[in-house]
């Protein structure tokens, strides 16, 4: 669920680049400050995105600071923290929190479901700051394994539930903003589900695991990666639609980074695997 929402740092300026860097510390101090050193292992730049929207929303002040990083301990990094950042580390750790019990039911992972066990404290914490926004999590993770218990293949209801519950976790003032901020989110939960189903969809098909893009894939054929190619665009058009109402100025060059062009960085990934691996077909001998 995690890894899609990045920017693309070739087409981003150096001064952006770091100031994005800035707020991606500043998570991962949050983190460790709120749960400790295990705090840190849940870092991911998804929430990084949502820290540099929402303080471009609210054109937030930061609080500015020079660390020594143990994995960068040759340069000192500079720290944005603000309001946005103790939110994106709460809603980090809960979204972290869920996708380890997730992985421990889906493989038995016994190492992610000691690393939850160890965050049972920290999620309850945040549970009672952010009731609202847990409990959609709560219900999109009880919804999530019905529809995949009863093996749904309507892909937009499916996909909807992430929507659903991204969009709550991107409201987080109930305000004037709170409407076209939970629209975005919706839309960006339906582009990242839709993104994982197409990641995972040959495993899945091979291991006969649920995933709502075989039925498609099996109706449309060799169309399949047209089809998804399609939704995702219609996803993420929604999503930049919504952004592009909200009055943000500040940082709205990292923010249409991310929309436009970050967010596909993981297709074009699995793209040109998909390409070395015919090709690589192709000049394998015929027996």
């Amino acid at each position: 669920m995690f890894g899609y929402i990045n920017i693309n740092g070739k087409e981003l300026s150096e001064e952006s680049k770091k100031a994005y860097q800035a707020y991606y510390c500043g998570l991962c101090r949050k983190l460790k400050s709120n749960c400790g050193a295990k705090g840190q292992m849940l870092l991911n730049y998804d929430m990084t995105f949502l820290i540099v929207l929402l303080t471009g929303l609210y054109e937030l002040e930061n609080e500015e600071s020079e660390i020594t990083c143990a994995l960068h301990p040759t340069k000192k990094r500079t720290v944005w923290l603000n309001e946005a950042t103790d939110y994106a580390a709460d809603m980090n750790l809960v979204l972290s929190y869920h996708n380890l019990i997730d992985d421990w039911k889906d493989d038995r992972a016994y190492a992610k479901k000691a690393l939850a066990k160890m965050l049972d404290k920290d999620y309850a914490r945040v549970k009672e700051k952010y009731p609202r926004q847990v409990k959609a999590l709560e219900d999109f993770m009880r919804k999530t394994a019905e529809v995949e218990a009863a093996n749904e293949t309507n892909l937009d209801a499916v996909a909807g539930l992430t929507g659903e519950m991204l969009g709550e976790l991107f409201c987080w003032k109930e305000d004037e903003w709170a409407e076209e901020m939970h629209t975005l989110g919706f839309y960006m939960g339906k582009f990242i589900y839709i993104m994982d189903a197409y990641e995972d969809y040959d495993v899945d098909l091979l291991k006969k695991k649920y995933n709502p893009l075989i039925p498609l894939g099996k109706d449309n054929g060799q169309d399949m990666d047209t089809l998804c190619k399609l939704l995702l665009t219609s996803m993420m058009s929604e999503c930049a639609k919504s952004f592009e109402r909200l009055p943000i100025l500040l940082h709205a060059d990292i923010l249409r980074n991310v929309l436009y062009s970050g967010v596909w960085s993981k297709y074009e990934y699995l793209q040109l695997k998909k390409k070395k691996l015919e090709e690589k077909a192709k000049r394998r001998p015929h027996k």
